[in-house]
């Protein structure tokens, strides 16, 4: 049964092919629905860049896809063919912020030989399972990729005016990507999602599951995905594939509780993630010294650990433009000359806040998240910043701003105690992983639509690639000690 749902490239095929012996092969074949001097057949002439022989902007775009799925095709092991349908669209953006892209399982089937039955698949896994392709002889439903295996979008105005303005894709293959956002990882990433790194039958704001017809989401009735057995949530202490409706939609808003328990991707966990990256706190106030996990930002300095930060200071509530995110008060400027100032997230982009503590004379920055969830990574761009900014806990964020208005009154009469920082590894816990060492999964409260569920957390060290943003760290290695992509995906079936 069907549904539609609306570098270093020799290392890294060595690593793959050594990873738990797989002899891992299968073909990827990529259409293009550009129409003519669009996208792919962009004549526009580029210089070679990073690797990339193209001498046009359609021949470059095209280079990094070839070149992407030559190391899925070295990751996954198929005796048929995977279809990608791949095109170059005006995607939604902001002179700040954009959407880079997606890619999907467009075809969703359940109950084929050698599947599980009455589970959903990923139509390129469920070809490998069954060994033929499934909707071969189906019509198709007249759009001319209504029987691929994957859908594929990027945004073709990325980095013109108006669209993440001055930041476009970076089309070379040697990961010197710069300021700009690095084209190779974002669609090795995309792709990981179509092949089946996605929870695919389930609507997460309600719940639901996908009716065995595909004609629509159900309380009850729906079948579940191949995804869900793996899905462990420490606070229910089941799998999603046994739980309500309402048990998945709580799950997936359950911040750094919902973990993968597949052997090999625990195992590969071992492997890969390693001590946590913590601010070690020291202040005279009772209950707060102690590690606080933090992650980092795109723009200023690198944030290096071990490394100095400094002490803390708080600014006044923000005023109806949001904290942080217009020129500092006299007040507020005093207040963090030479420290690191403690600034709420909301309102206006990040490098905004760090430019305007810049500005202010602070030696740094920490952004307290206004959500619920691990650390937020932080985006944006400006080659004028910096101090280095680091973000933390909605719930870090609480506990060292009261601190900083406790810690006055400790101390000596001359100097009253402050809180300060420095970056450390807290080695009593592995990152982003629960409490067994099961990688854990994305689960932000907010909701955060398309991406919630089906992504790494973000607390996970190093970064992995599947996690929701693209990091600058990121290589093209799938597999440990690099990645835990393929581990999850042999848990899968591949």
């Amino acid at each position: 049964m069907k549904t539609l749902k609306p570098l270093i490239a020799p290392l890294a095929a060595a690593m793959l092919l050594a990873y738990g012996s797989m002899a891992s092969a299968a073909t990827i074949n990529i259409t293009s629905r550009d129409a003519p001097n669009v996208g792919f057949n962009d004549p526009t002439p580029v210089d070679p860049v990073g690797g990339n022989p193209g001498t046009t902007l359609g021949q470059q775009r095209f280079n990094v896809y070839r070149y992407v799925a030559d190391l899925w095709e070295a990751a996954i092991d198929s005796s048929v063919p995977i279809n990608v349908s791949a095109g170059w669209e005006a995607l939604t953006c902001t002179a700040t912020s954009a959407v880079l892209g997606s890619a999907g399982a467009w075809n969703i089937w359940h109950d084929f030989p050698g599947g599980v039955p009455g589970t959903w698949y990923p139509q390129a896994l469920a070809n490998k399972i069954a060994g033929v392709n499934l909707s071969a002889g189906v019509p198709d439903d007249g759009t001319g990729y209504g029987n691929v295996d994957i859908k594929t979008q990027f945004n073709i105005n990325l980095g013109n005016p108006g669209c993440l303005d001055g930041t476009p894709f970076y089309l070379g293959l040697d990961g010197n990507a710069g300021t700009k956002v690095n084209f190779a990882t974002t669609l090795l990433h995309e792709l990981g999602h179509g092949l089946g790194f996605s929870v695919l039958s389930v609507q997460t704001s309600t719940g639901f599951r996908i009716l065995p017809d595909g004609s629509a989401f159900a309380a009850v009735g729906g079948l579940p995905s191949i995804w869900e057995g793996f899905m462990y949530d420490n606070t229910a202490g089941k799998t999603w594939l046994v739980m309500t409706s309402d048990e998945r939609r709580v799950s997936a808003i359950n911040p750094l509780k919902l973990a993968w328990n597949g052997n090999n991707a625990v195992a590969g966990a071992g492997e890969v993630l390693g001590a946590t990256p913590s601010i070690k706190v020291a202040t005279p106030v009772p209950g707060v010294s102690g590690f606080y996990d933090y992650n980092t930002a795109s723009f200023g300095p690198p944030v290096s650990n071990p490394g100095a930060l400094g002490r803390f200071a708080n600014i006044a509530p923000g005023n109806p433009s949001g904290q942080g995110c217009t020129a500092f008060s006299a007040a507020d400027a005093a207040a963090v000359a030479g420290k690191v100032a403690i600034i709420d997230r909301g309102s206006c982009g990040f490098a905004v806040k760090a430019k305007n503590a810049q500005n202010a004379g602070a030696a740094g920055v920490v952004i307290a998240n206004n959500a619920a969830g691990a650390p937020p990574g932080l985006g944006g761009s400006d080659p004028t910043i910096t101090i280095p900014t680091i973000s933390v806990s909605q719930t870090s964020g609480a506990t060292l701003k009261q601190a900083v208005i406790d810690a006055a009154k400790y101390g000596t009469r001359n100097r009253p105690g402050s809180v300060s920082g420095v970056l450390r590894l807290d080695p009593s816990r592995r990152a982003g992983a629960d409490a067994l060492g099961r990688p854990l999964l994305y689960t932000p409260n907010p909701l955060v639509g398309g991406s919630s569920v089906s992504h790494w957390d973000v607390s996970a060290f190093p970064n992995l690639l599947m996690e929701p943003s693209i990091n600058a760290d990121l290589t093209t290695l799938l597999v440990p000690p690099k990645d835990l992509t393929v581990p999850l995906f042999k848990d899968l079936g591949w």
